[in-house]
């Protein structure tokens, strides 16, 4: 697939850690919109045959796909993403972030994030067990899909 045309809105994924369920849905959605999707990851992907969908392999390195994603995303586009970071620094290019949970990072929550973020991690420095993330349910995906659908007809 050749890059879009400048001013094209696209999806970016952070695919490395996305769940196999949404990058289905992803994919299905690009056909359906004939929206471009690109997974960045620092491993190979498999992807589906179409030319709506894309997959960029980065170098393995600390944050390299992330800066992948930071570099290219821009206004219009979206980014699916768990990286609290990374859905900073979209966001101040003018992309907007969801993560694979359906949750849109914002201006106005992800300060808060960022530093709900930090603390945990702080603490997990400290030795304290915070437990990993829940469980993905069924109504996550749904959520997901939800925000990628609004995403969508605001697009269209």
């Amino acid at each position: 697939m050749n890059s879009p045309a400048p001013g094209t809105s696209q999806i970016w994924v952070d695919a490395d850690a996305c769940p196999a369920v949404i990058k289905d849905i992803l994919f299905r959605a690009a056909e359906r919109a004939r929206v471009p999707v690109t997974l960045v990851a620092n491993q190979w992907l498999r992807t589906p045959p179409s030319r709506y969908v894309r997959a960029l392999q980065v170098q393995g390195g600390y944050d390299v796909a992330d800066d992948a994603i930071a570099e290219r995303a821009g206004p219009g586009d979206l980014v699916v993403t768990q990286d609290i970071p990374l859905a900073a620094r979209v966001l101040e290019r003018g992309a907007e972030a969801v993560n694979p949970r359906g949750e849109r990072f914002t201006a106005d929550n992800i300060a808060q994030r960022l530093s709900m973020r930090n603390f945990m991690e702080e603490l997990r420095g400290a030795g304290v067990q915070t437990g990993g993330p829940a469980a993905f349910h069924a109504r996550d995906r749904q959520a997901f899909a939800n925000a990628l659908d609004g995403w969508l007809a605001k697009r269209g």
